[in-house]
């Protein structure tokens, strides 16, 4: 009964309830991602309370990031699906969407990171835990606000959308004697819910996908020890703490002005076919903020760090659901989304060890640096050669565009045959009725 009374929708309705999604998305990425950039914060009091080096104490960070993305457990259980629930909301105005629903990241930040420090100041780094754990209780009125919508393009929706979008009041009452009739109608539900089971993850086969799931891997190896070391650096070229903390600070607020710019801007119609290169230019800018923060040794040269890193950051976070349905489209947006967060974990725990490892080794932020900077500028150049060599190739080879592989599924009742098209390469579900004197879509 609960499924009948859910609101249907023939494409993402674009705002609505959709706005508070957005704001239910931009509470859960403040509680998940802002608290984790936080625990950089921790990082020397953890470092100073267990007598650890570098690349032991940064397992603690690296744990919380890589839980998040890699399991289903803690934060994992919030942040991918209300991230996906901003894309089926969200299609003209999707990358406005995301920015707005991303920058709690970066406000969380601005806000969390003075108070972290003086509630470590007051109540020690346990009290201050105790209390960011209160904190992050709020994931819970967030949980409430995520209504379910279906969409057109919904596999799971097919039979019932056939019936009360496509098929006219006769043909309803014809369709309902061929049900009654035919054991084949009786069995199509349940073969297109098998069909679509089995085709929710063949993007992973795409070269389109598999080559941004290389690069996304190499990107989040580059930024994950920044929010990890920035403060410890800072700390380590005679920086106060409370400075120190204000950095993440800065680096949190520019973080949303990236947010909600580029996503505002690559909405435009200039850009909104370019969005591809803006992610990938974002991610290269980040890679080249980091090989010149070694040379950055005192508080007035570390703002502008803060400053272009914070505000790149915050562009291609953004892009990366956006990019992502690009790719692999709307309908199978949640999967790969699932799969790109996923991909995040082994480089968000391997790259802080690594980092402090080299500190610990060369006994300095160095190599760790430039070490994060080539990495993000490899995963933007990854990309960047690929659509160079996608375009070089439509240029020489013919389109194809005429052997679109399709599935079809075609009962005939006297004159009349209704027939069901699956388009792969699009992964949308068309209704066609078919008459013996016409073709018509309906």
């Amino acid at each position: 009964m609960a499924s009948s009374r859910r609101t249907r929708h023939a494409g993402p309705p674009d705002g609505g309830w959709g706005w508070m999604i957005v704001a239910g998305c931009f509470l859960v990425t403040i509680c998940t991602r802002a608290v984790t950039r936080c625990i950089s914060i921790f990082f020397v009091e953890f470092q100073a309370y267990f007598g650890q080096d570098y690349a032991r104490t940064a397992w603690i960070h690296s744990i919380v990031d890589c839980a998040t993305m890699l399991c289903g457990l803690g934060f994992a259980l919030c942040y991918s699906p209300a991230i996906a629930m901003v894309g089926k909301y969200f299609n003209k105005r999707k990358a406005l969407a995301y920015g707005i629903a991303m920058s709690g990241s970066g406000i969380g930040t601005f806000i969390l990171a003075p108070v972290v420090q003086l509630l470590i100041e007051q109540f020690s780094w346990r009290g201050a835990l105790l209390i960011l754990g209160g904190f992050v209780l709020n994931l819970c009125v967030c949980g409430a606000l995520m209504r379910p919508i279906s969409l057109k393009e919904d596999c799971k929706a097919a039979p019932e959308l056939l019936e009360q979008n496509y098929v006219s009041e006769t043909e309803k009452q014809d369709l309902k004697r061929m049900s009654i009739s035919s054991p084949l109608i009786k069995l199509w539900p349940r073969e297109c819910l098998c069909y679509c089971s089995w085709k929710e993850y063949d993007f992973l086969l795409m070269p389109g996908f598999m080559v941004l799931a290389v690069s996304i891997l190499f990107m989040a190896y580059g930024c994950s020890p920044l929010f990890v070391y920035l403060v410890p650096y800072a700390l380590s070229v005679g920086v106060s703490h409370h400075q120190a903390a204000f950095l993440m600070s800065i680096l949190g607020v520019v973080d949303i002005i990236g947010n909600i710019t580029f996503g505002w801007l690559t909405d435009r119609r200039c850009l909104k076919k370019h969005r591809y290169f803006c992610y990938l230019f974002a991610v290269g800018m980040d890679g080249l903020s980091c090989l010149f923060l070694p040379v950055l040794q005192s508080f007035p040269l570390l703002v502008p760090f803060s400053f272009t890193f914070g505000y790149f950051d915050g562009a291609y976070v953004t892009l990366i659901p956006v990019v992502t349905a690009d790719a692999v489209g709307t309908p199978l947006l949640s999967s790969a989304l699932g799969i790109v967060y996923f991909l995040h974990a082994i480089p968000y725990l391997v790259s802080p060890p690594v980092a402090g490892w080299l500190v610990d080794t060369t006994g300095s932020y160095t190599a760790s640096f430039l070490l994060c900077g080539f990495s993000m500028i490899f995963s933007s150049a990854l990309l960047c050669f690929a659509r160079l060599a996608k375009k070089i190739k439509r240029t020489h080879l013919p389109s194809l565009t005429g052997n679109t592989a399709l599935k079809q599924h075609i009962w005939t009742n006297g004159a009349i045959a209704y027939s069901v098209t699956a388009e792969l390469d699009q992964r949308d579900v068309e209704f066609l009725a078919v008459d013996t004197n016409s073709f018509s879509k309906r």
